[in-house]
């Protein structure tokens, strides 16, 4: 990774929730000429189905994943923290532990030091809230874009020696931090980083290490966030305290945390991430409580890794994106209902200016592209004063989204400016900056989402070395026609498909949602629902129901008509019973 000292790398790799596939994003091609029919399910999917009791449907979309009717599926399909890997080989996990236990016992001031993102709040708010319950006198303390952007900055470790602590704990960040960190030493504090990102070659300057992706890590599973690695850490904490504190009421947060920072929800994660939405449903968090009932979540009918992708985790980013995250640490620590109330309020003020400073920029982007025509290019570069850098990478998600383009999406700020850069699946983001570095001031990240910094004199010159960068490169096409994953077997009744398919949750990063193909349905009615898509269809003398966001204007297209329908087959919860509802990614007439 190229870099400089004052652009973090884990900044320019921030990573937002994708876009909704259908209608919720920009760019969204939902109505199909055609879709392309996977085909019935194998003898060996009707056997599987058999074997572990399940819909045709859903054995034949874990058929088709190449799983097999074994103990590995079962555990698969019933993920437990039994299942966890044994955390003993993690490096530095003992010294980690025994160390933060001694402050605890002998009173020291302890700060717990966060990034600002979702994985850093929740990260924060499980070891302040875990340390403060068995004792601990902690001062928690996050990372803000106004002072020192991400990470164990100047200006955050000013804050940190501000505060007086023996012993500093950072979450989701310090990997990269050494200067920083030498420098808390040479102060006499005591440094523990937990993080889950880049390991530099040189050693780090802190008397604990907490990072799977250490060369000398044996613990095997590489995929836990750093919410993740902090209630581990406490677990072995716990122990050597002798404490009795359940952690498992934690595990909402580290749901949360894992989710939104996009790590894989495979192995150990499916099992976190499993646990915490149940946590989430049935907990006594009042500040998550009063959040979801502002974004409309009934928390009681149960929540989706989806829910917490796109309307938990937005919000409780939102703060950082605009600047101070504090409000967003503090509705995850406070028990009192009224003050979480009150804390909800401003998280929900800071996302809808978020969302409108998104569409303003959105709006902007677009007009520029149309008006130069750099829809044309291989790439695109979007450079703007006053765009507002907490807010770039979700509008070169979107841009990427729209036109399928590698895109580069930049805050300028005086002579310089910073930026984020997003592209579509097969485009190597990191190794075309390389090619590009003579005309940065320096950038980072990874193949898959990165980001820049950038002197405004160079924008120009940036966006033809990007466009050179991808000029002979062949990105994937797009397919000539929607697909689905696995077709809605006829024999099957849809609200069991419904029920089997939430056994394959959560889904997101490495464990995809499954996109279903309804052939042939024939639609009863077709509404424009308040500009949006609302069908009753049968199928195999069945009926269920379709919704399309920002679809409406279609109804007429496929009143009374057969259709092919591919979308997320879930239970209707708003009708509760038997129904089942397809939330329509393409749609395309069967004939």
């Amino acid at each position: 990774m190229t870099s400089t000292a004052t652009v973090a790398w884990k900044e320019l790799a921030e990573r937002d929730a994708p876009a909704p596939a259908a209608g919720g994003g920009a760019g969204a091609q939902p109505c199909a000429e055609r879709i392309a029919d996977p085909g019935e399910a194998s003898p060996e999917a009707l056997a599987m189905a058999r074997e572990l009791g399940l819909s045709i449907t859903v054995a034949d979309i874990l058929h088709r994943a190449g799983r097999a009717p074994d103990d590995a599926t079962r555990r698969f399909l019933d993920p437990r923290l039994s299942h966890l890997t044994a955390p003993d080989a993690m490096a530095d996990r003992e010294a980690s532990a025994e160390r933060i236990a001694r402050a605890v016992r002998a009173g020291e001031r302890i700060v717990v030091f966060g990034d600002y993102d979702c994985d850093g709040i929740t990260s924060t708010a499980i070891m302040t809230g875990a340390l403060r319950a068995m004792s601990g006198q902690v001062v928690p303390l996050l990372a803000t874009r106004a002072e020192g952007s991400y990470g164990l900055s100047a200006p955050a470790l000013a804050r940190v020696m501000r505060a007086g602590p023996t012993l500093l704990v950072t979450c989701d960040c310090g990997s990269s931090d050494h200067e920083r960190l030498a420098a808390a030493r040479a102060a006499g504090i005591d440094c523990v980083v937990i993080d889950h990102h880049l390991v530099p070659a040189e050693p780090l300057p802190a008397i604990a290490f907490l990072n799977p992706h250490r060369a000398d890590c044996g613990f095997p599973y590489k995929g836990l966030a750093s919410c993740g690695l902090a209630l581990s850490l406490l677990a072995a904490v716990r122990k050597k305290l002798g404490s009795s504190l359940d952690l498992r009421p934690y595990l909402d947060l580290v749901a949360i945390g894992t989710v939104a920072d996009v790590a894989p929800l495979t192995g150990d994660n499916r099992a976190l991430v499993r646990a915490g939405l149940g946590v989430l449903q049935t907990g006594p968090r009042p500040g998550l409580r009063a959040l979801a009932a502002l974004a409309n979540l009934d928390l009681g009918r149960g929540a989706s890794a989806e829910d917490v992708a796109f309307r938990i985790a937005p919000r409780l980013n939102a703060p950082g994106r605009l600047g101070d995250p504090d409000v967003s640490l503090e509705l995850l620590l406070t028990q009192d209902g009224v003050t979480a109330s009150a804390l909800a309020a401003t998280v929900e003020q800071a996302q809808m200016k978020r969302r409108a400073i998104q569409e303003e920029m959105l709006t902007s982007a677009l007009a520029e592209i149309e008006r130069a025509g750099f829809d044309r290019d291989p790439a695109i570069v979007i450079a703007r004063q006053g765009f507002h850098p907490g807010v770039v990478g979700i509008v070169a998600g979107r841009l990427t989204a729209r036109f399928g383009k590698p895109t580069i999406v930049i805050a300028l700020e005086g002579a310089t400016g910073r930026g984020s850069v997003r592209g579509p699946t097969g485009a190597r983001l990191h190794d075309a900056l390389t090619r590009c570095s003579a005309e940065l001031v320096g950038f980072g990240g990874h193949q898959a989402a990165a980001g820049v910094e950038v002197r405004a004199d160079r924008v120009e010159a940036l966006r033809a070395a990007w466009c050179d960068a991808f000029r002979e490169v062949d990105l994937p096409a797009a397919a000539p026609h929607a697909s689905a994953h696995v077709r809605l077997d006829d024999r099957d009744d849809p609200s069991v498909v419904a029920r089997d398919l939430e056994r394959l949750e959560p889904c997101g990063e490495g464990n995809r949602p499954a996109h279903v193909l309804v052939p042939g349905a024939t639609v009863r009615s077709a509404r424009n629902l308040k500009g949006h898509l609302k069908l009753e269809l049968t199928f195999a003398r069945r009926e269920m129901a379709c919704f399309g966001f920002e679809l409406g204007e279609l109804a007429p297209r496929f009143a009374g008509r057969r259709v092919d329908v591919v979308g997320r087959l879930r239970r209707d919860a708003w009708r509760g019973g038997d129904a089942v509802e397809i939330r329509i990614e393409h749609i395309a007439p069967a004939d």
